[in-house]
């Protein structure tokens, strides 16, 4: 079983910054794409930056120059810094993975709990 277990969320006034976190554990061979996606009250689940196995970024164009997604292989931990937040970026905040199970080197894609993240003006 994967679990991923996210921290970091909490509540921040406009121009602030937070530091979201995101840890896989388990039986896992190898970790490909990590992820952020935010759905907000009323809205779709929408993506918000992915970083690869390779270290290659996307992000929303919303997020540009505001947010970094970073990892740590070896820690298996996905991170989400998050500056000049505004009232737009309120929201709750989920962490997806693509994970290759042993021994057949399956992927799987699986999603955290959700942190929630309000950006007060």
């Amino acid at each position: 079983q994967v679990q991923l277990v996210e921290s970091g969320g909490g509540l921040v006034q406009a121009g602030g910054s937070l530091r979201l976190s995101c840890a896989a554990s388990g039986i896992i061979d190898s970790i490909n794409a990590m992820g952020w996606y935010r759905q907000a009250p009323g809205k779709q689940r929408e993506l918000v930056a992915v970083i690869t196995s390779g270290g290659s970024t996307n992000y929303a164009d919303s997020v540009k120059g505001r947010f970094t997604i970073s990892r740590d292989s070896a820690k298996r931990t996905v991170y989400l810094q998050m500056s000049g937040l505004r009232p737009e970026d309120t929201a709750v905040y989920y962490c997806n993975v693509d994970v290759l199970l042993p021994p057949s080197l399956a992927i799987r894609n699986y999603w955290g709990q959700g942190t929630q993240v309000i950006v007060s003006s």
